[in-house]
């Protein structure tokens, strides 16, 4: 037994991607577990829905670009992106100092405007 792991895991709600996972295959995966799929249509699939457009939440896909740009600015630390830290009790101390370090230039931005 795990010591560790508390509680059940759950399945997410929805899932959103950009039209690079819009892919029968990977709808039907997440038909079958329940999830639903905020995934753009690409062009080329018009035709194969005879008509019948899929239901896609513009809402929901909007809010896919707070994670986007999160991980974008996390990125911009060059110990992160490259993953120098080999164990994962380390790679997680150095995403909380980035994220501080973030914290602190957003609070340095307000104060000077």
């Amino acid at each position: 037994m795990n010591a560790f792991r508390i509680g059940r895991r759950r399945r997410p709600q929805c899932v959103a991607g950009d039209k690079g996972y819009s892919y029968p295959r990977i709808r039907r995966w997440l038909r079958w577990h329940g999830i639903k799929a905020v995934i753009p249509q690409r062009s080329n699939q018009v035709a194969q829905h005879r008509g019948r457009p899929l239901n896609f939440d513009k809402e929901t896909y909007r809010r896919r670009s707070v994670i986007e740009r999160c991980i974008g600015w996390l990125k911009e630390s060059r110990r992160i992106g490259t993953r120098f830290e080999k164990l994962a009790v380390n790679f997680l101390a150095m995403i909380k100092l980035a994220i501080i370090r973030r914290y602190f230039r957003v609070l340095d931005l307000s104060d000077t405007t």
